[in-house]
């Protein structure tokens, strides 16, 4: 299943000859495996054959960015990033069993995410540009929130939407409406670390219980865009918020503003899925 050139490729990069791989699913964006390496070491890989292989060397960094965040969350090491001969991208990284949660597991991984947001930055923003799923994701230094949500993060999406057909001009008008609104919708925070992507596809519990978190898109932004996130696709469980609030509590209104938030994932899905994503945008952004 994974081309010669990759296997030929991810060998040289892990200085080790590969025993044998097999197929692993979930992923909507790239493809993946588990490596067992002559040693016996086991190894997760994804590659992806028409994406910028850029895309992984920014993972890499998301992810180190995480782990020295020193919270208690599962980051999974990266063992190497590259290219083939023939451009196709790929990010080795440990390779972590799925377990079950325990009793107290939703609770830690809300204080845990409570933690990680805890780590400040002086600008919203990161020192480099990434991606969300293949898209690029623009982290222009801004001081300003809402200029940061609407100039990186709503308006290059929509833009990108508006340009492939998928949202109309009329949609464009409620976007141009809401931004007005916004310095007196969001409240102020400092640039908190975010994982940027967090909802129920890109975490899991451990053998122990242990959140173990990955496909990240990080960047220093308000924290309640990733809480409205956790809510997109049926949200986590009750103990995670109720956690997370006892560490940091949000603002009063925050259920009034995740669907604000959820613009931009939900752009970002229009983006690359079409279909229901767009007549979700559609439906927030013209009650404003």
């Amino acid at each position: 299943m994974i081309p010669p050139s990759l296997k030929k490729a991810l060998q040289e990069s892990l200085n080790s000859d590969i025993k044998s791989i097999t197929g692993v699913s979930g992923g909507s964006i790239n493809r993946a495996a588990r490596l067992e390496l002559a040693s016996g070491k086991l190894c997760f890989v994804k590659w992806n054959e028409t994406a910028d292989p850029d895309m992984f060397v920014k993972e890499q960094k998301g992810l180190e960015a995480l782990t020295a965040a020193g919270t208690m969350l599962c980051i999974p090491e990266v063992y190497t990033t590259g290219r083939t001969t023939e451009d196709t991208g790929f990010l080795v990284q440990e390779f972590i069993d799925e377990g079950r949660p325990k009793k107290d597991s939703a609770r830690n991984f809300g204080r845990e995410l409570a933690r990680l947001h805890q780590n400040n930055a002086k600008q919203f923003g990161f020192v480099h540009d990434n991606y969300i799923g293949r898209l690029p994701q623009s982290n222009q230094a801004h001081a300003n929130w809402t200029d940061f949500f609407i100039e990186e993060r709503l308006a290059p999406q929509l833009q990108m939407a508006v340009d492939a057909g998928k949202l109309g001009s009329q949609t464009n008008h409620h976007f141009e409406q809401l931004y007005e609104q916004l310095p007196d919708l969001l409240p102020k925070e400092p640039p908190a670390l975010l994982h940027g992507d967090l909802w129920g596809g890109n975490y899991f519990y451990d053998g122990s219980g242990q959140a173990t978190v990955y496909d990240p898109a990080v960047y220093y932004g308000h924290r309640e865009i990733e809480l409205a996130f956790t809510h997109l696709f049926g949200g986590f469980e009750a103990n995670f918020y109720h956690s997370y609030e006892n560490i940091t509590p949000l603002e009063p209104g925050f259920s009034d503003r995740k669907d604000i938030y959820n613009l931009y994932p939900l752009l970002v899905h229009a983006n690359l899925f079409g279909g229901s994503y767009a007549r979700q945008v559609r439906s927030i952004v013209k009650r404003f």
